[in-house]
């Protein structure tokens, strides 16, 4: 009884194997998908790589590990070494730090599963790298720049990359050079995207202004660099007075030039003030003329009384004007005083000039000798 009491045991057992549920194996687990942030790196950019599985069949699946090997994009986080058991139909992610330590193309890194009962799963997650920075240029900038005076420079930011740069900033640069603002900030810039940023330059004197653009691509931060030379120049735009139409005249006490001051140039002239130069000396009433405001194309009427040594023969009228952010200017104009010079009719408050007190005194002589004559004759 008792050896067919183990065969009846056996064939139970045996029955219960094959007619139990089938399990799920290997070949039902399937990568679905897979990301990167970013989704495009630079050499020498950390980014996180997501990989997401599935169990496609009817049971459990019981995975051992998981973990990520490569050249060129190498993982910096460490494997998964306890994964368990993935339920049927059900979904885990996988996540992996990784840095781009090749150069520019597609790189490959290998998704590995390792299952309890036997064999492995093998997944290339593909990962692109590119080096192209963002592109810096100047599209607005004065036809030269002057010490002090301040002019609009506007700084243009593309991004040709494949992806977006996110935290897009200009920050200007320089020794001897005042700028307004001090950074600018643009923000997210879309594959082929750009932005435009405009700064307020105020040089002291000759120098290189820098502009650095700052982004960043992820977590990872990256500057360009643009130059520009400051260097300084007459500028085709600025104020232009020119002195016309001028007439001297001489008096008893010196000189009297009258004429037009004209802007012969593109902006404003401001706070203009016209006086004569040395060897002059400016007398009353007119030491200085004040102009005021001189817009392009503009003229205004002027007149200066000076006296001035006699053998002096060119006198300096001298222009001074200020532009739109107050900085000083001088313009000089040379007037000549020696056979140019014609006599007034009368000299200020009320005198005669010397010519008129000589022909008035040689009519008294005159008119004196002839009654003196006529009294003797009686």
């Amino acid at each position: 009884m008792r050896p067919l009491y183990f065969i009846i045991i056996s064939l139970v057992c045996a029955l219960a194997a094959f007619t139990g549920p089938a399990s799920a194996g290997p070949a039902d687990i399937t990568v679905t998908s897979s990301s990167i942030d970013p989704p495009i790196l630079m050499k020498g950019d950390t980014g996180t790589l997501t990989i997401a599985i599935q169990n496609n069949g009817a049971e459990p699946v019981a995975i051992r590990s998981a973990r990520l090997f490569g050249s060129g994009v190498v993982p910096l986080s460490d494997s998964y070494p306890a994964v368990g058991e993935l339920g049927a139909k059900n979904t885990k992610t996988f996540t992996f730090t990784v840095r781009a330590d090749g150069g520019e193309g597609t790189f490959y890194p290998v998704f590995v599963l390792d299952f309890v009962n036997a064999g492995s799963l093998r997944y290339p997650i593909p990962v692109q790298v590119e080096n192209t920075p963002l592109s810096i240029s100047v599209i607005k900038k004065p036809d030269a720049f002057s010490e002090g005076r301040t002019a609009d420079v506007t700084i243009r930011v593309g991004n040709p990359r494949p992806n977006a740069a996110s935290g897009v900033q200009v920050i200007p640069q320089g020794t001897g050079l005042k700028a307004i603002p001090s950074s600018a900030f643009i923000g997210a810039l879309a594959p082929d995207a750009s932005g435009t940023a405009v700064f307020n330059l105020t040089p002291a004197a000759e120098t290189t202004a820098a502009f650095q653009v700052v982004w960043r691509n992820g977590i990872n931060t990256h500057t360009a660099d643009l130059i520009l030379p400051i260097t300084f120049d007459e500028d085709k735009r600025q104020a232009d007075p020119v002195i016309t139409n001028v007439e001297v005249r001489q008096d008893a006490k010196g000189y009297r030039i009258v004429g037009d001051v004209m802007n012969a140039g593109l902006e404003s002239a401001r706070s203009v003030i016209i006086s004569p130069g040395e060897p002059a000396t400016p007398t009353d009433p007119y030491r200085i003329y004040i102009v005021g405001t001189l817009d392009p194309d503009d003229a205004s009427p002027f007149e200066v009384t000076l006296q001035a040594d006699a053998g002096t023969t060119e006198i300096p009228i001298i222009i001074e004007y200020r532009d739109a952010d107050g900085n000083r200017y001088t313009a000089t104009t040379m007037v000549g005083v020696g056979g140019t010079a014609t006599a007034l009719s009368g000299g200020e408050d009320g005198e005669l000039p010397l010519a008129g007190i000589v022909v008035v005194v040689l009519l008294a002589l005159g008119i004196v000798g002839a009654i003196y004559y006529s009294w003797r004759r009686k």
